[in-house]
Formats: C-alpha cells, sequence, structure tokens
C-alpha cells in the first residue's frame, strides 16, 4: 500500500485496489500459458476462471456505478465459471478491461460522493458500503491468484514481498535506507 499520508477514504480505497492488483499481476505474470487454465481439483477455479469471474463482476459493477443496479441484466454470473478465454492475451484484456471500470469508476468520486445511495441486485447501499464490499471481494479473489500462483511455481515462485527468513534484514536494509517498504 502506498505510504502516503491521507485521510481520503477514496485515495485510501483506490490504493488497496491498486495493490491487490498488482499482488495479483505478479502472480500472473509467474505463470504459464497451460497453469493459468490449472484446476488443482474438481471444486476449485483456475486463476483464468478467477480472472474471468472477477472481470465480470468488475464490468457489472463499476459501470454506471452511481446510475444503474450494481448487478447488469446482460451479466451471466454462471457463465463466469466456464470457459475462460484460453490465450494469455484474450485473458488479460479481460482482466485490464475489468479493472478499468474499477478505477475509472473510483477515480471519478470525491468523499463527499461516499454517502450517495447506490443499488446492488435491486439493495440499497451507500457508496462507502459499496467499496468495502468490492474491496472484501477483490481481496478474497487476488489472494485465491496469488495461493494458486505460489502452489503451482512450488521452488520456482518469486517471493511477492520479503522472502522467508529474510524480515531482520529487510527491516535493517529498510532502516539504513537501502530498501524501499513495500
Amino acid at each position: 500500500m502506498a505510504l502516503e499520508f491521507t485521510t481520503s477514504y477514496v485515495t485510501d480505497s483506490l490504493a488497496i485496489f491498486r495493490q491487490f492488483k498488482k499482488l495479483a499481476d505478479a502472480s500472473i505474470a509467474q505463470l504459464s500459458d497451460e497453469q493459468l487454465q490449472t484446476v488443482i481439483d474438481p471444486e476449485s477455479n483456475s486463476v483464468a476462471i478467477i480472472v474471468k469471474h472477477m472481470a465480470g463482476n468488475m464490468r457489472s459493477r463499476w459501470t454506471d456505478f452511481l446510475t444503474t443496479d450494481g448487478e447488469k441484466p446482460d451479466r451471466d454470473r454462471d457463465s463466469e465459471f466456464e470457459e475462460p478465454p484460453t490465450t494469455r492475451t484474450a485473458l488479460l484484456s479481460l482482466w485490464e478491461d475489468g479493472w478499468s471500470c474499477l478505477l475509472g469508476a473510483l477515480e471519478g468520486l470525491t468523499d463527499a460522493d461516499l454517502g450517495r445511495t447506490i443499488t446492488i441486485r435491486g439493495e440499497a447501499h451507500s457508496v462507502m458500503q459499496a467499496i468495502n464490499r468490492q474491496v472484501a471481494h477483490y481481496s478474497c479473489h487476488c489472494g485465491q491468484i496469488v495461493f494458486l500462483a505460489k502452489h503451482l511455481k512450488s521452488s520456482e515462485w518469486k517471493c511477492l514481498s520479503v522472502p522467508r527468513k529474510q524480515s531482520a534484514d529487510f527491516n535493517r536494509r529498510v532502516q539504513a535506507g537501502e530498501a524501499s517498504q513495500r
């Protein structure tokens, strides 16, 4: 998360969403095209399925965010868990489109908008509640992406934070100004 002091909920929310996207992006980048499609058991989703679902949710929730229901009539949620794009290019295009909807909607908000009422599936939410709902949803799925990528890469995994058994060295370097905090 950004090391910028702020009292803006919108600014903080954008930073949180961007941090989770960054973790998921770095995880996806480590996977082969085959690994993006790998399912670890019959009840699990592949990274590609999670990406497809998140993108569908983002498009639905954040398109015309303040003026239309967050569950768009043309969304077919069940299909998000079937037949993900088979190429990395198509998958990442879907992913980026979803994030573009989210970030574009949030970048257009101010903290004065937080008390406004929007609907999701016909249920009233304050803008702040809707943002919190999606922070929770997307952080879970980004965590799943990181977990699956780490599992699939195993010993080839490139750590996205402080590697195991290196906390003391990392903290020393941060205090000495030799490393940036993540």
